[in-house]
């Protein structure tokens, strides 16, 4: 039953993420649930199922950035200002969990979930205040800095967690004038793929992954993307992102439930 739990979170995550994003909102609390109900002390199980969950959605990651290969190619100029502020911002951010307290990341499980939800929630607002699409002026030197800034603030979140970072992105692509929303989704989605990447590394190195769950979870949200990719037509990808926010405000709720009781 625990293997079909983590088939069934990963097959559906791996398909969220292809169509509107937020599949940690599913990986991550089923894993929680697992480890604690094998016995893993509550604070170190939050560390390692948001270690084991990062490195299960790695490979799907990676997939759809290798997709969008032609519209990055239009925004290489771009890649080379963010990447290294994505990187040490994924390095660092994941750091931040492994090395502290675990204490200290287990108390922020259900505000780091609410926020998530709280993100995908006011998506529709974010894209439209930023205007993607729009055409806008090249932006000063002082903008780029305080782009960079923000990107890598955007990977130093989602090294220590990670749900809704594509949405932070996305409203900053827009507003530096990237180009249309192929090419802010082409390269939002490169940039999650390095900050995902690096992370999943160093959750290997401080040995915070749990092997038997991440691979299999991994091999099966690959299926789920290509999945979710496929029908992605046919889906109302509005009604894909009301059910992941359900599920995040949910899942929320149910931990501060928990933190209350």
């Amino acid at each position: 039953m625990t293997y079909l739990w983590l088939c069934l979170a990963a097959l559906v995550a791996g398909a969220i993420n292809s169509i509107a994003g937020g599949g940690t909102l599913l990986t991550f609390p089923t894993l929680l649930g697992i480890f604690r109900d094998n016995g893993v002390p509550a604070d170190d199980a939050g560390v390692l199922a948001n270690g084991t969950s990062t490195l299960a959605l790695v490979p799907g990651s990676i997939a759809a950035a290798w997709g969008f290969r032609r519209e990055v190619k239009e925004s290489r100029h771009w890649l080379k200002l963010l990447i290294l502020p994505c990187l040490l911002g994924g390095l660092i951010g994941t750091l931040l969990v492994t090395r502290s307290d675990p204490k200290i990341f287990n108390s922020l499980i259900p505000w780091l979930i609410l926020t998530a939800a709280i993100l995908f929630l006011l998506q529709p607002l974010i894209i439209r205040f930023t205007g993607v699409g729009v055409p806008h002026a090249r932006p000063s030197r002082l903008a780029i800095a305080g782009i960079i800034l923000f990107q890598f603030l955007v990977a130093l979140y989602g090294g220590y967690f990670g749900a809704g970072i594509g949405i932070l992105m996305i409203s900053a692509l827009s507003l530096i004038g990237v180009g249309d929303i192929h090419r802010v989704n082409a390269l939002k989605t490169l940039l999650a793929s390095f900050i995902n990447a690096v992370s999943a590394i160093t959750w290997v190195e401080e040995r915070k992954v749990e092997w038997k769950y991440a691979l299999i979870m991994a091999a099966v949200s690959i299926i789920g993307g290509y999945l979710g990719a496929h029908y992605s037509r046919r889906l109302n990808k509005t009604l894909v992102r009301w059910v992941v926010i359900a599920i995040g405000f949910g899942v929320a709720a149910f931990f501060f439930y928990q933190r209350w009781k």
